[in-house]
């Protein structure tokens, strides 16, 4: 069927799956494992770690492409590429990524399709010309990341690659679950995207990185406790309000981090979300450790605040940080 003659849904979505999967629907999940000579128990569980639907037995919605992933996925563990304990892991790590990334172009889709009158030919045409292109974006984006995660990587001193000294960070909007019912949809789309553009913004320019966004708040970590303190202070700055971004406050810990998967893990991620937890809107908290190394920088002041109890840390010092200029502004 060519895009010419499509008429309904149905069709398009018939076409739009042959041209993202590169063929027709061939194999059950018996015949696919089969194909790619994998066992189908380890098939199931790598479809399950990347959030595919369990389709059943019989089934034919498999495609050669399938076959494809399997024998790659097949040859990372014969060839010792990766340890076969990894697999799903690394499995459910790519999904997830490309899962957010995937409903974001359909959103961005619909709005084209929206622009076109939502005409069936036109949508699947639309799809065709652009898969490529964003295809060799996509490639050339993950290649300039994985070229800067790699040379942070060689620059690690020690044995253990799997965990470095590092500050971490959590930027939360302040007041966002009453936010949401005071304000439609559309609204809330844009002080969102406002909020992740300014944010990776800051992050990017004071040499940290975005580990990732949880809706309303964006975990951050950086190297130097200076470009943590910078990233902070930057999305705490009053002035942000006037251009209609949203008030944040932010909790910084330092200390090591164990990475895996592009995540991070340890007791200071934990320390570092408890920490904005309790800080006041507008108003970055720090830890002991990265209050002790930022008070050799005279750029900083930093003041203690009476401690709190949280979850896990019944008995939780923290200090506020400011430019010191601006603790001279406001003593003024």
């Amino acid at each position: 069927m060519g895009t010419g003659e499509l008429e309904t849904g149905a069709d398009a979505i018939a076409v739009l799956e042959q041209v993202l999967l590169g063929g027709p629907h061939r194999y059950s999940r018996n015949q696919v494992a089969a194909a790619a000579d994998v066992p189908l128990e380890r098939a199931k569980r790598l479809w399950t770690a990347m959030g595919f639907a369990n389709v059943g037995d019989d089934p034919v919605v498999f495609t050669d492409s399938d076959v494809m992933a399997l024998k790659l996925w097949d040859s990372l563990i014969d060839g010792d590429l990766i340890p076969g304990s990894d697999e799903t892991t690394l499995a459910r790590a790519i999904a997830q990524a490309f899962s957010r990334l995937a409903d974001w172009q359909v959103q961005l889709f619909r709005g084209l399709m929206d622009q076109r009158g939502n005409d069936v030919a036109a949508g699947v045409a639309l799809v065709e010309e652009l898969i490529p292109v964003v295809e060799r974006l996509q490639s050339y984006v993950w290649r300039r990341q994985l070229t800067a995660a790699i040379g942070r990587a060689l620059m690690e001193t020690g044995d253990d690659l799997a965990t470095s000294e590092m500050a971490v960070g959590f930027a939360d909007i302040v007041g966002f679950t009453s936010m949401t019912r005071r304000i439609g949809k559309a609204e809330l789309a844009t002080l969102l995207e406002d909020f992740e553009t300014d944010a990776a913004l800051a992050v990017t320019e004071n040499r940290g990185r975005i580990v990732k966004t949880l809706g309303d708040e964006v975990l951050f970590v950086a190297e130097s406790p200076a470009d943590a303190a910078e990233i902070a202070l930057r999305l705490t700055d009053p002035a942000r309000e006037q251009d209609g971004l949203p008030p944040l406050r932010i909790g910084l810990a330092y200390g090591s981090v164990l990475h895996r998967f592009g995540d991070v893990f340890g007791s200071v991620v934990n320390l570092a979300s408890r920490l904005t937890s309790v800080a006041r809107p507008g108003t970055v908290l720090v830890d002991r450790e990265l209050s002790t190394l930022l008070q050799q920088n005279d750029t900083y002041s930093l003041r203690s605040r009476r401690p709190v109890s949280v979850r896990g840390y019944p008995h939780l010092r923290s200090w506020v940080l400011r430019h010191n200029d601006s603790w001279q502004s406001l003593n003024s």
